[in-house]
């Protein structure tokens, strides 16, 4: 599927599935470049056999503080897979892909289009 925008936001379908595991879904996820982990429904992540394996403490855009699970997802965008960490968000958390998973996938965002585009290269130093 072809990333679109919402509301001048970058908005693209990827696939979660467990490390090793056989169920997968496709999910439409915020691309969110100054976000560093991936938030997800928790109760998504267990129904692909994703556990948490640790916790960490967070805080929001609004100085509040929140306290999530951690676990370890394969997140798979036009032929590219790459392991990532991912929140275990609540219902009420938005469900975005942090630039962790966006490095490790490749595709960086082209601001002026709004979507994702393959590039050519990856930056080393």
């Amino acid at each position: 599927m072809t990333p679109r925008t919402k509301m001048g936001h970058t908005i693209a379908r990827f696939r979660i599935r467990a490390a090793g595991g056989k169920r997968s879904h496709n999910l439409d996820l915020l691309v969110d470049t100054g976000l560093t982990y991936t938030w997800i429904d928790g109760g998504f992540l267990r129904g692909l056999g994703i556990v948490p394996t640790r916790r960490r403490r967070f805080e929001t855009i609004e100085g509040r503080r929140a306290e999530r699970r951690l676990g370890e997802a394969v997140v798979e965008y036009e032929g590219e897979a790459a392991t990532t960490v991912v929140v275990f968000g609540r219902r009420t958390d938005a469900q975005v892909l942090g630039v962790h998973a966006l490095e490790g996938l490749g595709p960086a965002v082209d601001p002026e289009r709004k979507r994702l585009r393959k590039l050519p290269t990856v930056l080393a130093l």
